[in-house]
């Protein structure tokens, strides 16, 4: 996870944070694994601490009754992450101003495909608690996003800044020129005299 966060361009603190330590207004704290920063104010939490133990059975076992067992077990976990990930109160959490969801991130493509493969009702159960299920083919997608939208973000403040300057040395400019003009009077003024 934070090595998409980096691949995309995304600098740390400014524009996520990993593991900080959170109060909720109910009290309790919380530690979410990361929360990216949007321009505006806004926060996106990113949750990858999902099991992949069923998943690794899966692929180790040795008859269909095995990997049947692995597969419901894969898919428990991913259904028991959810709803523990929906019982916390990431959405209150004091000083971070969350968009209505947290991104549950699934950190090996195959396992997202495989339980949403077989438990169609996976993703709209977690959508329904505010939940949206990301593999690192969507979550880089949508971290390129956000990066261009701070990319967009510092271009901005840096054509506010030029344009602040640009308005101060025109001011200096307006200030030479009647500068010059007042000693090309007194020249003037020398001169008749």
């Amino acid at each position: 996870l934070i090595r998409a966060l980096e691949m995309c361009g995304l600098r740390e603190p400014e524009e996520y944070e990993t593991q900080v330590a959170m109060i909720a207004d109910d009290g309790s704290r919380q530690i979410p694994d990361v929360v990216v920063h949007l321009p505006g104010g806004k926060d996106v939490i990113i949750d990858s601490k999902v099991s992949l133990l069923g998943y690794s059975r899966y692929f180790e076992a040795e008859d269909d009754a095995g990997r049947e067992q692995a597969l419901k077990d894969h898919i428990n976990s991913v259904r028991a992450h959810i709803k523990e990930l929906g019982n916390k109160s990431y959405d209150n959490l004091v000083g971070v101003n969350t968009l209505d969801y947290v991104m549950l991130y699934i950190p090996i493509e195959g396992a997202s495909t495989l339980a949403l493969q077989n438990d169609k009702g996976i993703w709209g159960d977690a959508y329904n608690k505010n939940i949206v299920l990301v593999s690192p083919t969507n979550l880089l997608a949508i971290l390129r996003s956000v990066e261009t939208i701070w990319r967009h973000e510092r271009q901005n403040k840096n054509a506010e800044k030029i344009a602040a300057e640009a308005g101060r040395l025109h001011d200096h400019f307006v200030l030479f020129a009647q500068s010059l003009e007042d000693v090309g009077k007194h020249l003037q003024k020398a001169q008749g005299a």
